[in-house]
């Protein structure tokens, strides 16, 4: 049994071996003859296979099948041709028996009937099959993004596993590769076609032309009858072949290797080689040799029986009955669906980012149109996880209707938090300056940080690279649009399931830390609340040994989560120093003492905590103050930082916040004692 399965699991690259010396060696007539039957009963059987398979895909291997199959055909091609030329136009029994049944003693009818067979197989059949599977092909392609996003918004709203969406991704990958190859198999049938006329040209001139030179008698009627024979030999498989491509590609690609698959699909269909078997017989009653045929539907009958009876001795499947006794529903509504409770929880969740296009920017994303959307996702996690020390969760991507077809949403915990507009086949340009902003375009604004700019043409882009615009790709246009949003709201997209995560890391290589401060000292919400305050102001977590460690010294007795913070902040003042250094020197802001006795006398204390109870006209004066110095140098640095006591420091930011967000405000314990101070401006009433 074992070297029988050796056997089979090599059957296809041996009958491939076979074909090529087909090219080569010269054939017994009998050996022509077997090849000649079993080449009609290969192309029967692949024909009521085309019929029996419900969807392509369940014949996956046609397009190969069809390039072996084709290559069969002209290998058998040229040893007739080859038999004809040399034994005075005799090429086997099927040859001759096919031609004389074809001509019947004329040979101009003959010759007629053959031509329009082939013109039939070749204008007809050959050629619509082919356009089917061009058309085929193109609007599968153009329909794999809306497939995609549509298996994303299943799984998104819990209609579907991960599982079925894997496959479902799966079935139209291969779907595209199915229809991809069946379109460029389709020429191999037109060229068969073409070149079948040839060998019959070949066969025919040639045979006269032997026959003459040595004499044979009734030339004419000899070589055109086994040129009409051989030819038709050919054809009459070809012309099965292009039927089989016809209703393939009008009704993607295999998962095993070649000879696994050839097994899995035809011993799948018992009766197809059992229907196959008994039509080959019928061939005897047109003068076939009765020997050869029998041969070869005994092989096909006895080989549909035998599968036929595995396929009743396998245990039944699994009827679907429940453990309560009732047969499981079919579900065939969605109001059926969500009589499932679970199914009704599952539209609960909510995702935790989420991007939506329209349809226009659906290639962008769609890698299997050249899209590099995804990728880019995944760098910038990257980075960022090397920049802030926090791990972005999957963004999840879904086309969507509500939107324009040239917009992209970003939402945050499913509310929208960000909208942009991008032209596909446009580059988003932003100018020198307002004076040299002089090249034709659309105006628009830059999406994160709201700069004007104009979408520029691909034909505009070279004068534009010179006259010194700077030029963004439209994924480019997206991507810094989400780093920014996620920088912003990375204290909201921060849970305590990513924390456990963290942590858990963390333990690989200090566990003593995480064990000593987690929960003895500080909970794992208090842990959040600290690390979300951080994020907010732009100030890194990677350094979670350093954080854990400052919690457990303080965090027995202070419990002001921003007094916390604040202790936090001062033993991470290396890394907080580097972010706002250039060349080792800070320039700054400073706080006027007066202002920061202001503030401090106007600071109310609670039991777990302290907030900032300053009258209106005070907290008018504070902003016009660092609204007048924050104008005053937002030329000289990119990000001003205000620099502040230690105590002031917290109600400061707070104060400010709700005017410019985008400040940084330091205090002197958290800087570096290595970097220079330089004070640009002071604040003052």
């Amino acid at each position: 049994m074992k070297r029988f399965a050796s056997l089979t699991n090599n059957v296809v690259t041996a009958f491939v071996v076979l074909i090529v010396f087909l090219l080569i060696i010269p054939l017994p007539t009998f050996i022509l003859d077997f090849l000649f039957i079993f080449q009609i009963g290969l192309s029967l059987v692949i024909l009521m296979m085309s019929m029996y398979v419900k969807e392509p895909l369940e014949f996956s291997i046609f397009p190969t099948l069809l390039l072996i199959t084709t290559l069969f055909r002209l290998g058998l091609n040229i040893s007739s041709t080859r038999s004809i030329l040399t034994n005075a136009g005799y090429a086997g029994e099927v040859v001759k028996v096919f031609g004389q049944f074809v001509i019947r003693g004329n040979v101009a009818v003959g010759l007629v009937i053959f031509l329009i067979i082939v013109l039939v197989q070749m204008l007809v059949i050959t050629k619509g099959s082919e356009r089917v599977a061009e058309v085929s092909a193109r609007f599968t392609l153009d329909a794999m993004p809306g497939k995609q996003m549509a298996i994303d918004a299943d799984l998104n709203a819990g209609t579907i596993t991960e599982d079925e969406a894997r496959r479902r991704r799966e079935k139209i990958q291969r779907e595209s590769a199915f229809f991809g190859a069946m379109d460029g198999a389709s020429k191999f049938v037109k060229g068969d076609s073409v070149m079948s006329i040839v060998v019959t040209v070949i066969n025919l001139v040639g045979g006269i032309v032997i026959g003459a030179m040595t004499g044979v008698d009734d030339v004419l009627q000899t070589y055109s009858v086994a040129t009409v024979g051989d030819g038709l030999m050919s054809q009459v498989p070809a012309l099965l072949i292009s039927v089989s491509t016809g209703m393939i590609v009008t009704r993607s690609s295999a998962e095993d290797e070649l000879n696994e698959d050839f097994k899995k699909t035809f011993f799948s269909q018992p009766r197809v080689l059992i229907i196959s078997g008994i039509a080959m017989l019928f061939l005897m009653f047109i003068g076939f040799p009765p020997v050869q045929l029998i041969l070869i539907s005994a092989m096909l009958i006895g080989c549909g029986i035998m599968l036929g009876r595995k396929e009743k001795a396998k245990p039944a499947p699994d009827t679907g009955v429940m453990d309560e006794g009732l047969p499981s529903e079919e579900i065939v509504s969605e109001a059926a669906y969500y009589r499932n409770i679970d199914n009704l929880y599952g539209l609960l969740n909510v995702e935790q980012l989420r991007i939506e296009f329209g349809y226009s920017l659906i290639p962008l994303v769609d890698e299997a149109s050249g899209g590099n959307f995804l990728d880019r996702v995944v760098m910038f996690r990257k980075q960022y996880a090397l920049d802030m020390g926090m791990i972005i969760p999957p963004v999840q991507l879904k086309d969507s209707s509500r939107i324009n077809p040239n917009q992209y949403s970003i939402c945050i915990k499913g509310e929208e938090v960000a909208k942009g507009d991008i032209l596909v086949d446009h580059y988003l340009g932003l100018a020198p300056s307002e004076k040299e902003d002089v090249i034709d375009g659309i105006e628009t604004i830059e999406p994160a940080f709201g700069i004007k700019a104009k979408w520029i043409s691909e034909e505009q882009k070279v004068k534009a690279e010179l006259l010194g615009y700077t030029l963004i790709d439209p994924v480019s246009v997206i991507i810094t649009h989400l780093s920014e949003v996620i920088k912003s709201h990375a204290y909201e997209i921060l849970n305590r399931a990513e924390i456990n995560n963290m942590l858990e890391n963390l333990k690989k290589t200090n566990p003593a830390i995480v064990n000593d401060t987690i929960p003895a000292v500080v909970s794992v919400s208090e842990l959040q609340k600290v690390l979300c305050r951080l994020l907010q102001e732009d100030v890194p977590i990677r350094d979670l040994e350093t954080i854990l460690e400052t919690l457990g010294d303080y965090g027995q007795k202070i419990k002001d989560t921003d007094m916390l913070t604040e202790y936090v902040r001062q033993s991470l003042k290396r890394t907080i120093s580097h972010r706002f250094t250039e060349a080792n020197q800070m320039k700054v802001i400073s706080l006027d003492t007066s202002v920061e006795n202001m503030i401090m006398g106007a600071v109310k204390k609670l039991d777990n905590g302290s907030y900032l109870a300053l009258d209106q006209q005070s907290i008018q004066k504070i902003i016009n103050a660092t609204t007048e110095q924050v104008d005053r140098v937002k030329e000289l640095v990119q990000t001003p930082v205000i620099l502040t006591s230690p105590i002031v420091r917290v109600y400061f930011k707070k104060l400010i916040d709700q005017f410019y967000p985008n400040i940084a405000v330091l205090s002197f314990s958290e800087i570096d004692t290595q970097v220079q101070i330089q004070a640009l401006g002071n604040i003052a009433i």
